[in-house]
């Protein structure tokens, strides 16, 4: 479970969908003013909880500061808030759906969600 300040960096990670370095972090978090000890503790935190995870370095004046990516999707994080409450069953996934469906009046969607059911129950008789 993410704390909301672990989720704000997750989201901003989502969206900009590239390596970023803490410093971009904190300078795309211009609302918060969150200090440089508090984004690195945030930082770790996610690291542990193999949540993102280092991709690579980059020169920054003087130094090299680590860049980092979400390991995990908004997608898979999302599923992964349902699936591990204790009360959650397969049975459960019919009315998620449902309620997700419930959502949307684009038709597109719906053709697209039909794709994927056809797809993987064709995975499934395999």
């Amino acid at each position: 479970m993410l704390t909301k300040s672990e989720v704000e960096i997750m989201e901003l990670l989502w969206q900009e969908d590239k390596p970023m370095t803490s410093s971009q972090i904190i300078e795309l978090s211009e609302d918060r003013t969150w200090k440089k000890s508090y984004v690195h503790l945030l930082i770790n935190s996610l690291l542990d909880k193999d949540m993102i995870e280092v991709v690579g370095f980059v020169k920054t004046t003087k130094n090299y500061a680590r860049t980092f990516r979400a390991k995990v999707s908004k997608e898979e994080y999302s599923v992964n808030q349902f699936t591990s409450m204790q009360s959650f069953t397969p049975g459960d996934i019919p009315k998620i759906v449902n309620a997700l469906i419930s959502l949307t009046d684009d038709i597109q969607i719906l053709d697209e969600l039909s794709r994927i059911i056809e797809k993987r129950k064709s995975e499934l008789k395999a």
